[in-house]
């Protein structure tokens, strides 16, 4: 493990394009609570937010283990190429309040082999989301 001075990546940023972006904004930062770091406007209506997500980490996955990810998580249907996969502390408990702000609900909060409680959502940007609890407490 290195230490933060000499990791040659300091940050994970997803950039996403959202054509709803008032909409967009008020699901991700007031109703799933990603605090604001930035934000910034433009000539011509440019619009940005940038929202703390946390740490950030990048999983690569085979098409094998994407596969067997979809049949746990949402029975067999298939992911978007990217994913983002937001661990939260209720996934149940979020995933009905992210539904009742808007999403689409994919798949049901259920517990995996891996022991997380995994659901699956469509938010705003078009987004594929996937919410997982830690049900064992990994040491940071």
């Amino acid at each position: 493990m290195t230490d933060d001075t000499t990791r040659p990546v300091r940050q994970l940023r997803l950039v996403v394009e959202a054509e709803d972006w008032e909409e967009a904004v008020r699901f991700y930062r007031d109703v799933l609570g990603m605090a604001e770091q930035e934000s910034y406007s433009g000539d011509g209506g440019a619009e940005v937010i940038i929202l703390d997500a946390g740490r950030a980490t990048l999983e690569l996955s085979n098409p094998a283990q994407v596969r067997m990810i979809d049949g746990v998580e949402a029975e067999g249907k298939r992911s978007d190429r990217l994913r983002v996969a937001l661990e939260v502390d209720d996934s149940a408990g979020t995933t009905r309040r992210l539904v009742e702000a808007g999403a689409e609900l994919i798949a049901e909060a259920r517990e995996t082999p891996w022991r997380s409680l995994n659901s699956r959502l469509r938010g705003p940007a078009n987004l594929q989301l996937t919410l997982f609890q830690e049900l064992d407490q990994v040491e940071e």
